[in-house]
């Protein structure tokens, strides 16, 4: 029996030949993009003063 990763946020998409799939490559830059991105906007939210004490409560 195989098994295949499926992640709940990705959506299948249609194969035409217009819109090709997207090579394993190219969705890894996406998500590492993405990935740094959402690092980043959090790194500029911890630097905030305040912030960090607020949070703990």
């Amino acid at each position: 029996m195989s098994q295949e990763a499926v992640f709940p946020h990705e959506v299948p998409q249609k194969e035409t030949a217009a819109a090709q799939p997207k090579g394993l490559l190219e969705q890894m830059e996406e998500l590492m993009a993405a990935l740094s991105a959402d690092l980043s906007q959090l790194d500029a939210d911890l630097q905030r003063p305040g912030v960090a004490d607020d949070e703990r409560g």
